[in-house]
């Protein structure tokens, strides 16, 4: 197989950077983006604030423990999706196969155009562009695979450039932790430390019957990143504009309590939906066909969200403004539409710890066992639920 050319691209600190774009006066202060009380989650945090000890997706309270004098920002996703959409035309506008992994996160395969303009040279004019367009730093990363150029990415940044040459890439990643590696979040780090794997180096010794043993068929995964090889290709970007789902029933009925359970169990699987496809919506709307065909729809514009709590309590409200009590319904659906690519399973400016480990603690309970296997209490004896 002839060698790749592989260019990641990262926006540094995104969220906090285009706050600060807005406000300049929040250069270079400690800054975190996230729920503005004490039971919010942090969804970004600066550099400034990254030396105490704060990270993503860590509870509010315990960062401003670490960092007491740190600015808080609730944040505002439809800002980001616009920055976004900014950097993502710019990128478009240079390269022919793009893929947007995130909102704030891209991968180009270059590869063959070092016979035209090198490789090296195009991702620094292409940078320097994004940064002369939007005013958005951004790190990247140059090596033969997605897994190299994200790592080097990583330490990159911020602001920063990695050109990482074919046959260098192992001994690149060596000396690096275990929690460097793209797949590798806190249990398994704690699990691999427990056996005294620490570097990849030493990751890279571990046989891999002995990794599938401990990990699965994740062991061989590990193994394979620990020896720089990942033949995942680049996958053209394409945006999906909205997800749906309807239910046409055997018999026509009135009944609001299994109308509503109904809805709450069509909302909470498409809110699952865009959690795996890591989109957020920022619109909701009902559909009710009633007995003699007549067709209603009601939407709402809501701020960008994948939470099944936001989603299900807008949908439930829409269903109550919408329905007329004395007609017979044949038909209700639910679309969610006006996506965006993003990272996050939940919003988690309006989401608090609780509530984010209860839905990735579903989330991964559907993903092992089927979209059914877990759900509301509301809706248990609702036939949907089948």
């Amino acid at each position: 197989m002839n060698a790749r050319t592989i260019l990641h691209l990262d926006l540094d600190s995104f969220f906090v950077s285009v706050e600060r774009l807005k406000n300049t006066s929040l250069v270079g202060k400690p800054l975190i983006i996230g729920g503005t009380t004490n039971r919010g989650v942090v969804a970004s945090c600066s550099y400034e604030t990254r030396k105490y000890g704060v990270r993503s997706a860590m509870p509010m309270k315990q960062a401003l423990r670490l960092c007491p004098d740190a600015l808080v920002i609730k944040g505002d996703m439809e800002s980001y999706s616009s920055y976004s959409n900014q950097v993502t035309e710019v990128i478009n506008s240079y390269a022919p196969i793009v893929e947007k992994a995130s909102i704030d996160e891209f991968y180009l395969d270059l590869t063959g155009m070092d016979k035209f303009f090198g490789c090296s040279e195009f991702s620094k004019e292409l940078k320097e562009q994004i940064i002369k367009e939007t005013g958005l730093p951004i790190s990247y990363s140059l090596a033969v695979n997605k897994l190299i150029s994200k790592m080097g990415t990583n330490e990159a940044k911020p602001n920063g450039a990695l050109y990482i040459p074919q046959g260098t890439e192992k001994p690149f990643i060596a000396p690096l932790s275990v929690s460097k590696i793209p797949m590798v979040g806190e249990r398994t780090f704690f699990q691999l430390s427990s056996m005294g794997v620490k570097t990849i180096q030493t990751l890279r010794q571990v046989p891999v019957r002995l990794l599938e043993k401990e990990f699965g068929k994740n062991g061989i995964a590990l193994s394979e990143k620990a020896n720089a090889i990942d033949y995942s290709p680049v996958i053209p970007y394409s945006e999906q504009k909205s997800l749906s789902t309807e239910n046409t029933f055997h018999t026509d009925t009135t009944d609001i309590h299994y109308l509503r359970e109904c809805i709450v169990i069509m909302a909470e699987r498409l809110a699952f939906d865009l959690r795996k496809l890591k989109k957020l919506t920022a619109c909701v709307t009902i559909k009710i066909r009633y007995s003699d065909f007549n067709t209603y729809t009601q939407q709402r514009a809501i701020a960008l969200s994948s939470s099944d709590d936001i989603l299900i309590a807008t949908a439930k409200e829409l269903f109550d403004k919408l329905y007329n009590k004395r007609l017979l319904v044949r038909l209700i659906g639910i679309r969610f539409s006006h996506l965006i690519q993003g990272n996050q399973q939940i919003d988690l400016f309006q989401d608090v710890p609780e509530m984010i480990n209860l839905c990735q603690a579903m989330d991964h309970i559907r993903n092992k066992y089927g979209s059914h296997a877990v759900g509301r209490a509301v809706a248990l004896d609702t036939n949907l639920r089948q």
